[in-house]
């Protein structure tokens, strides 16, 4: 018995102890194995926090690229509008004036009619054409002396109507002057205001008019 004693306590030990050895093997793995598991699913975590901060910044950039760009064409489709609205009124602007100018001409020969009518009342005479030619000429388009001292070389020709070819180049020939620009005013009633720089010579009806008023006023 006591022989069968040693021999199995033996066999039985050494049995016992490699499998200790193997289950604290194999608990040690597990162990092994869990931390890597845990450091990999740290690793993990992190690595997905990095991807969704990334992915929230990106977006943030994109929203505000995007609004960015949104504000940038809304500020071209805004001004090519403005351009655009400048554009017609400045058409609506020019075809008005050119239409102005189109029924102010045609009442410049009732205009005349009505001044030499005047002049042959004034004179108590009938006056021939070339004096009513003349007449008229002075009326709408003659330059004052004054205005032959102006020193420049361009300038701005203002006249109640619109004036003619012929008139025009009468008026850059005595003004001397490289470039002249003709706009037209009905309330000026007749003469020519001439601004040339800085410098003005106003020979209008209506000029006159106010300093004859303010003579009689004194």
């Amino acid at each position: 018995f006591t022989i069968w004693f040693f021999v199995l306590r033996g066999y039985l030990y050494n049995l016992i102890i490699n499998n200790l050895e193997e289950r604290k093997t194999k608990i040690a793995k597990g162990l092994e194995d869990a931390r890597q598991a845990t450091i990999a699913r740290d690793n993990a975590e992190a690595e997905a926090k990095k991807i969704l901060d990334a992915a929230r910044a990106e977006a943030v950039q994109v929203r505000s690229d995007a609004a960015a760009q949104a504000e940038e064409t809304a500020n071209s489709i805004r001004a090519q509008a403005r351009e655009e609205a400048q554009s017609i009124v400045e058409s609506a602007r020019g075809d008005a004036e050119e239409e102005r100018d189109r029924i102010l001409a045609d009442l410049r020969g009732q205009v005349a009619s009505i001044a030499i009518a005047a002049a042959n009342k004034l004179v108590g005479e009938s006056l021939d054409e070339s004096r009513q030619r003349a007449i008229i000429a002075d009326f709408f388009a003659k330059v004052p002396v004054d205005a032959s001292k102006l020193s420049g070389t361009s300038g701005e020709v203002t006249s109640a109507l619109p004036l003619t070819d012929a008139e025009q180049a009468e008026v850059k020939k005595a003004l001397n002057l490289q470039e002249v620009k003709f706009k037209v005013n009905p309330s000026i009633l007749g003469g020519l205001i001439i601004r040339v720089g800085d410098k003005v010579v106003d020979s209008s009806v209506a000029s006159r008019m106010t300093a004859m008023r303010d003579s009689l006023q004194k």
